[in-house]
């Protein structure tokens, strides 16, 4: 195993609502210096659900701002500072397609693009699911889309399922239900 740079300083450039940019000054062991930018969240994390109802997906289509289009996904948000992740699930659950989970299951973490963003997205199966809406915080209603759980892999060739986190679930939801 490689040893980890040295980290000589951190500092934060600017601030958003959502993210600090933060310059990350590092001595490598071959004695190269570099200063590496990354975003950092100003939160405690993030849940991606995987809610399943009888044989059914739930996935959730909204508006994606960072790539300007429509979305298929799965339910997602961020951990409240008074949440633990498996609460946060069941909340934005509720909140994206009105359902909670009497059975909440931990599949993994992920991140996405790790060389410049810190953050970290806990992937969680929801089964056992019960109506239990709540008032969501997004801008307009999310489009609620079944989806056939034995076709799960057929959602690679749609056009608007693209990101990488939502692909990478699939095979681990796949995965998980193969196990039993």
């Amino acid at each position: 195993m490689r040893k980890k740079p040295e980290i000589l300083q951190r500092r934060i450039i600017t601030q958003s609502r959502l993210f600090n940019i933060e310059a990350v000054d590092l001595a490598f062991s071959n004695g190269n210096k570099v200063t590496f930018e990354r975003l950092v969240p100003r939160n405690k994390g993030a849940v991606m659900i995987a809610p399943i109802l009888g044989d059914q997906l739930l996935l959730v289509r909204e508006y994606a701002n960072g790539v300007e289009r429509y979305e298929l996904g799965f339910p997602k948000g961020i951990i409240d500072d008074d949440e633990d992740l498996l609460q946060a699930a069941n909340r934005e659950m509720r909140e994206e397609v009105g359902y909670a989970a009497n059975q909440l299951t931990f599949l993994r973490y992920m991140t996405g693009s790790s060389g410049y963003l810190s953050s970290n997205m806990a992937l969680i199966l929801a089964e056992d699911l019960y109506a239990a809406p709540l008032p969501g915080d997004e801008p307009e209603p999310l489009e609620v889309v079944s989806w056939p759980l034995a076709q799960i892999e057929s959602l690679l060739d749609e056009p608007d399922f693209t990101e990488a986190r939502s692909i990478a679930a699939i095979f681990l939801i796949k995965q998980r239900l193969q196990g039993r």
